[in-house]
Formats: C-alpha cells, structure tokens, sequence
C-alpha cells in the first residue's frame, strides 16, 4: 500500500463503539429558544471603530 492509501475492506468491517448503543440519535432541537436579543451599547458605529483604531494603534506600539 502505498502513501495515503487504505483498505477499504478495513473500512467496512470496522466496529464502531459506542456508550448510547448504534440506534441513538442526536437530537439538533434539544437546546433551541425562541426568544429575542437586543444590545444597546448607546454608542455610534464610528464611536466604536474609534475605539478599535486606538486599539490597535495602542497594540502596533506595543510591538
């Protein structure tokens, strides 16, 4: 075999081991909300990039 190859026969007989047996399935809604979430922060998008300016600026000076 060469290189990133396999054997496909290993492939198919391998066991799969498991703690909830094969027949369990994952349930994708068990943690779901309905609901709403709002942020108000009070400041302004060009307040906040700002902020992040001087960050950054405060970052590269600290380099």
């Amino acid at each position: 075999m060469g290189f990133g190859s396999y054997d496909e026969s290993e492939q198919k007989h391998q066991q799969r081991e498991t703690d909830d047996g094969e027949d369990a399935a994952v349930n994708v809604h068990q943690h779901e909300h309905d609901g709403e979430m709002t942020l108000e922060n009070g400041a302004s998008t060009d307040e906040l990039l700002g902020q992040l300016a001087d960050i950054k600026a405060k970052a590269a000076d600290e380099e």
